[in-house]
């Protein structure tokens, strides 16, 4: 149980709902900041302004998956207030405040530094990673079915990348019909790639493997499908990306070709969003009891 223990809830979407259940399943005290046009209540929850909120109480800051753009400023589709989560606020906090998010940039990095804050990415953590492969590769499918006109069963796809999310959209596409053929860096996901009965080839030779893909699915978050690369595929390719903001596509590019080139990050929010928050509200359950159960043998 997380009795006692002041959380602040700041923006995010659907998933963040799931989260909020959770917590409240725990009987953690739950300040819900940019939830003020949320018709549903939650008991034990209470919907706060940022400048109502009693930071110095606050032992856990829990952002949405993005965490903040580079101002520091947090979505929310729940409301319309302009949330800035600063340095003066964190440094409100106590010293053991960790902030949670699902992903970092140089604002967050720097804000932490400053305030001597701990961060957790949860999505830097492999069972987050790998759970919610499970609704980004459905939400593959989905976006494949509707921007073609073939079936997916004998397509050429080239998957870009053997992580965590590339490995599920490789085994899946295949499973479904498709001759997947997969582009890695190293030797021993070439030889991963191979053992799973797919064609590996090797990233730095990328412009040749894509000649005549009907579908490319791009998983890298570096811009690796360049110029050079969308040049030597067919005008009816689908190019689905996948990385986080800004994608690894050269996109204006693509729209100069006639390519259809879409970038998808967050796709779990977007088709399964109870699902995809209970993945995340659970992980964040058994971190906050561990910092919990640690604070108190100290």
């Amino acid at each position: 149980m997380l009795t006692g223990l002041h959380i602040a809830v700041i923006g995010g979407d659907a998933r963040q709902l799931e989260v909020i259940r959770k917590l409240i399943e725990l009987d953690a005290k739950l300040s819900l900041i940019g939830f003020d046009q949320l018709d549903h209540g939650f008991t034990g929850a209470s919907k706060e302004q940022l400048s109502e909120v009693d930071f110095t109480t606050v032992s856990a800051i829990i952002l949405p998956v993005p965490g903040t753009n580079l101002e520091g400023q947090v979505d929310t589709i729940f409301s319309n207030e302009k949330i800035v989560l600063t340095e003066e606020i964190v440094n409100n906090t106590p010293k053991h405040c960790t902030i949670y998010s699902g992903i970092t940039n140089a604002y967050l990095n720097q804000l932490v530094a400053d305030t001597g804050r701990k961060l957790v990415q949860l999505f830097e953590r492999d069972d987050v990673a790998i759970y919610n492969a499970i609704p980004t590769v459905e939400g593959t499918i989905m976006m494949v079915i509707q921007h073609t006109d073939i079936t997916i069963h004998n397509s050429k796809v080239a998957v870009l990348g053997l992580g965590r999310v590339g490995m599920s959209v490789a085994r899946t596409f295949s499973a479904l019909g498709a001759n997947v053929r997969v582009g890695a860096r190293k030797s021993e996901h070439i030889a991963r790639i191979f053992e799973m009965g797919l064609t590996p080839f090797y990233l730095d030779e990328l412009p040749s493997n894509v000649s005549d893909v009907d579908v490319c699915i791009n998983t890298i978050p570096h811009q690796i499908v360049t110029s050079d690369v969308i040049s030597k595929m067919p005008v009816n390719t689908l190019i689905i990306d996948l990385a986080s903001k800004p994608g690894g596509t050269d996109f204006r590019y693509a729209e100069k070709r006639g390519i259809k080139a879409l970038l998808a990050p967050g796709l779990p929010g977007i088709v399964a969003p109870k699902t995809a928050g209970q993945i995340v509200a659970n992980v964040l359950a058994q971190l906050l009891k561990e910092e919990m159960e640690g604070r108190k043998e100290n």
